[in-house]
C-alpha cells in the first residue's frame, strides 16, 4: 500500500512535466488528486482561502477582519467607475452579458475567433477602445477598482473554465509557464505552491496553487492597495530573479487560463484580503 507520502510523490512525477499528453480534464483530476493527498484534513474548497486554510490561528484573524474588509472601498469606488456613462452615452454594461453582473467566474476565456485568451481586465479595456475611450493602465488603480466591484457582484459563482480544441495551445503554454523555472533562483511557480505547499518560507506559509484564481483583484497589506492577478505574476516573477513581464501579456494570460481551468468547480470568493 502506497503511503500518503509516496502517493503525493507519485502524483508530483505525473504532473510535472510541462509537455505531457495529458487532457486538461486529466490534468485537473491530477491536481485535485495531489492536494488531497498532501491536506487529506482540508477540504479543497477551503483552498480558495490561500494560506488561511492551512493555519486556523492566521485563519481566525482574517476572518475577523472581514467585519470590515480593507477591499471595501474599491468596491464602492468600481461601481461608480462602471455606472459613469462613455462620452457616446454607452457604459461598461453594453459590453457584457447580464450587463456585466456576476460574470467574473466565465473569465479568462478562450476567444476562437481572436485565437487569444481574453481575461476580463483585457475584456473591459476593449469595451472602452470600442467606445472610442483610453485604455485603462493594467497597474493602475482604475481597473483594480472596477475588477473588485466585478467579482463582488460574482461572488459564489462556481468557475468552469472551458477548453476548447482551437485553445489547447494556449492552454499548453500557460501549463508550461507554471512548471518552467526561471530566473536566479530558478524556481517555477510550481517550486513554491504544489512541491512546497503548505511549506514555510520564512515566516509566511505557502498556499496551494488549487485555490489561487478565486480570490482576486486582492488587497494586499503588503502592497498597501487592490491589485490584480497579472500583479502577483508580476512580484512572482521579480522574487525569483526573473524579469517581470508586462501586466496582459500573453503569457501571464495564459498562465491565468491555465491555473483559473485549475479551480474549475471552486467559488469564486473575490474581491479578498492576503498579506
Amino acid at each position: 500500500m502506497r503511503t500518503p507520502c509516496k502517493r503525493s510523490l507519485l502524483l508530483v512525477a505525473v504532473l510535472l512535466p510541462p509537455f505531457a499528453l495529458a487532457s486538461p480534464e486529466e490534468d485537473l483530476a491530477a491536481f485535485r488528486a495531489f492536494y488531497e493527498s498532501r491536506f487529506p484534513d482540508i477540504e479543497l474548497a477551503d483552498h480558495a482561502d490561500g494560506a488561511y486554510a492551512l493555519d486556523e490561528a492566521k485563519r481566525a484573524q482574517w476572518l475577523e477582519m472581514e467585519d470590515f474588509p480593507p477591499y471595501e472601498f474599491a468596491v464602492d469606488e468600481g461601481e461608480a467607475l462602471f455606472e459613469m456613462p462613455f462620452a457616446d452615452g454607452e457604459s461598461y454594461a453594453s459590453c457584457f452579458q447580464n450587463e456585466g453582473q456576476g460574470i467574473k467566474h466565465l473569465y479568462p476565456l478562450f476567444d476562437e475567433v481572436a485565437g487569444e485568451v481574453v481575461t476580463l481586465e483585457l475584456a473591459l479595456n476593449r469595451c472602452r477602445e470600442a467606445h472610442g475611450e483610453a485604455p485603462l493602465d493594467y497597474e493602475g488603480e482604475e481597473i483594480a477598482a472596477l475588477m473588485a466591484y466585478m467579482a463582488y457582484t460574482s461572488r459564489g459563482q462556481t468557475y468552469d473554465i472551458k477548453v476548447p480544441e482551437a485553445g489547447l495551445g494556449a492552454y499548453e503554454a500557460g501549463k508550461q509557464f507554471f512548471y518552467e523555472r526561471r530566473g536566479q533562483l530558478n524556481f517555477a511557480c510550481s517550486s513554491c505552491h504544489l512541491q512546497s505547499g503548505g511549506g514555510m518560507l520564512r515566516a509566511e506559509i505557502l498556499s496551494a496553487s488549487v485555490g489561487h484564481a478565486t480570490h482576486w483583484p486582492t488587497y494586499r497589506f503588503k502592497w498597501e492597495r487592490v491589485g490584480t492577478l497579472h500583479d502577483r505574476f508580476i512580484e512572482c516573477n521579480e522574487q525569483v530573479g526573473a524579469q517581470g513581464l508586462a501586466p496582459q501579456s500573453a503569457s501571464y494570460r495564459n498562465l491565468e487560463y491555465f491555473l483559473t481551468y485549475m479551480n474549475n468547480g471552486m467559488v469564486l470568493n473575490g474581491p479578498a484580503s492576503r498579506k
